[in-house]
């Protein structure tokens, strides 16, 4: 694992250097706001991984000497032999749940930071004919919306009462005051509508808070991956509320988090089945077989994530198919394994 990370760190920096040098990156910020940061993910995302080849490498060695044949021929049960490996797959899983949803996402915001300082370009926001559910039945609209200024122009809101129409807002643009942290509304005017009767003011300048932030207009890449777990479903349901389109992908981040720890059991049962059977090929067979299997899993669990974005499958199913299917895979091994 040591290994590993270091080759991707080199890696890295040798992509990122000459921006570092370009910006004037402090070699204190790179290594501890930048790396250190960066580091726990890449841990994460090889754990099942370096966690199979451990029990594929290690049981092995065992199956070699024959000690396997020595502890079953004792008395002892594959069950019992089986103990100790869940319990170890058991503390893996749960320090990668905790990493998956609580350390990298506060890690990642931290790197993310460093990022837009020293790495990335400014961002404009290109989006045009912006709408946005703020209630159930309140709407906003935007014409478009300028990051440098944080002014957004041709701005409207709409407010519903049991499906009828009775306040509406319409403003040449709005801007956000960072001073007293609200919205101010330029050359307005309001419709305010009650049966039969309708009300129009309007205004040069008004002061209001709206129920959104600048914050809705700015980077949106990978800003899922900065939020632990009761603030990524919390942004799940405000994202649902208003309409959002990325539910799916917000979905998939979510249950991914929870399958993948998950994935330690199976490959750890898989790992011992394979290895616990004495054959000529020796480790080598064994491991080779190993990280066939690993690559495997981890191809079908991109596969499966790809169709849910594309709206195919279900994201809860998308995700947890592979662990499923390689559970059949486990189960099959298990009950073939040399006992």
């Amino acid at each position: 694992m040591f290994l590993i990370i270091m080759i991707v760190v080199v890696i890295d920096v040798s992509e990122k250097i000459e921006s570092f040098i370009q910006k004037e990156a402090p070699l204190k910020a790179i290594i501890v706001d930048y790396f250190f940061n960066f580091i726990p993910y890449f841990v994460n995302l090889f754990s099942p991984l370096f966690t199979f080849i451990a029990v594929i490498f290690f049981t092995s060695r065992m199956a070699t000497r024959s000690e396997i044949i020595a502890i079953l021929s004792s008395g002892t049960s594959y069950k019992r032999l089986l103990y100790p490996f869940m319990i170890s797959a058991g503390v893996i899983a749960l320090l990668s749940l905790v990493l998956n949803n609580f350390v990298i996402p506060h890690a990642t915001k931290n790197r993310m930071k460093f990022e837009s300082i020293y790495l990335q370009n400014k961002f404009y926001n290109n989006d045009k004919n912006i709408h946005m559910q703020l209630t159930p039945d309140n709407y906003m609209y935007l014409e478009h919306y300028n990051t440098d200024e944080n002014t957004g122009y041709h701005f409207s809101i709409e407010k519903f009462k049991e499906g009828e129409l009775y306040y509406k807002l319409v403003a040449e643009s709005i801007r956000w005051d960072s001073i007293k942290n609200h919205w101010i509304i330029n050359n307005y005017y309001i419709r305010k509508i009650k049966g039969m009767n309708e009300t129009i003011t309007s205004g040069i300048v008004m002061d209001s808070a709206l129920g959104f932030t600048p914050k809705e207009f700015g980077r949106k890449d990978n800003v899922v991956e900065t939020m632990d777990y009761f603030e990524l479903n919390k942004y799940i349901d405000s994202e649902r509320l208003k309409g959002s389109n990325n539910i799916e992908l917000l979905e998939i981040e979510k249950y991914k988090r929870n399958a993948v720890p998950f994935a330690s059991f199976i490959l750890t049962i898989i790992g011992v089945s394979i290895a616990s059977r004495k054959v000529r090929g020796g480790i080598g067979m064994h491991i080779g077989l190993g990280i066939f299997i690993s690559f495997a899993f981890v191809m079908f669990m991109q596969i499966s994530n790809t169709f849910a974005a594309g709206g195919f499958l279900s994201p809860i199913v998308a995700v947890w198919i592979p662990n499923i299917l390689f559970s059949i895979v486990a189960l099959f091994l298990l009950k073939t394994a040399q006992k």
